[in-house]
């Protein structure tokens, strides 16, 4: 039996196309039949409304509810309008979380204590769980970087990106040493590149040169449509499948899957 992989798509710097990964990813995954469950760490709630549901609804049916010890993580998975691909919701209230939790000194593993009771009964209904985390290093960062097994960074081909990189690295040696020893960096993937601006291209040699193998070969270019889909409620792999954004998930797509299975063959086009 397979074991359910659990990754975050982590960054501390906003607007780098973390929770755009997480979607799309999670999309393209669902598209080939795997199992995923999305869980939105983010109090923003923009990988819930970008799937199509509300991040206004009851705080106890998010997973704040599950952090506050209110509900089990099996009362609050949805159903998105995508076959194979379910979603714990999110909402503003879950920012209150820890001044909340200030007195207990255990709360950086809640997290994972919480899946941990949900996969040893459901071990075998998920291929992959994505948790796109905040913005930020904050204690929900930290309780998804104790309670996963690696890590995708998508990096804003931008001046700072590896500043802030080198940042988010020092952050996981420090959980690495302490929480969850076996966290691994899966890959760094390079994002809102514009192959006219001299800056993309050398931020992706720089990248490339320092961290080598782990930075994805796909770049996800800055696209329009991109943009657009969440607005709509859809990734963008269903928004507009043939637009430049959607090829590159889906380009990404088949390199995370291969990092799990070298042998899988995946077909990009017609698919959906």
């Amino acid at each position: 039996m397979t074991k359910t992989q659990i990754i975050s798509v982590i960054n501390q710097k906003g607007g780098v196309g973390k929770t755009t990964t997480v979607i799309n990813l999670a999309a393209g995954l669902a598209v080939l039949k795997k199992k995923v469950l999305v869980i939105d760490l983010d109090p923003q709630g923009n990988a819930t409304t970008g799937l199509g549901l509300s991040n206004s609804e009851s705080s106890s049916d998010t997973i704040y509810g599950v952090l506050n010890g209110t509900k089990s993580i099996s009362q609050v998975i949805k159903k998105t309008n995508f076959e194979h691909l379910d979603l714990i919701t999110s909402n503003v209230d879950l920012s209150g979380l820890e001044l909340e939790t200030a007195g207990d000194s255990k709360r950086a593993f809640i997290l994972k204590e919480e899946l941990g009771l949900y996969l040893k009964d459901y071990s075998a209904k998920y291929s992959y769980i994505l948790i796109d985390c905040p913005p930020s290093l904050s204690l929900l960062t930290v309780m998804a970087l104790v309670s996963s097994h690696s890590l995708v960074v998508p990096l804003q081909a931008e001046f700072f990106a590896l500043e802030g990189l080198t940042q988010l690295i020092k952050t996981i040696e420090r959980i690495k040493v302490s929480l969850n020893p076996g966290l691994k960096i899966r890959g760094i993937l390079l994002t809102m590149y514009d192959k006219r601006n001299k800056l993309s291209s050398q931020v992706e040699k720089e990248a490339r040169d320092y961290f080598s193998s782990q930075v994805y070969s796909t770049v996800i270019p800055r696209n329009v449509r991109l943009s657009e889909a969440p607005s709509h409620g859809v990734p963008v792999l269903i928004y507009d499948k043939s637009c430049p954004g959607s090829k590159s998930y889906f380009s990404f797509r088949d390199e995370f899957i291969t990092q799990d299975n070298p042998a899988e063959s995946v077909e990009l086009n017609g698919l959906i």
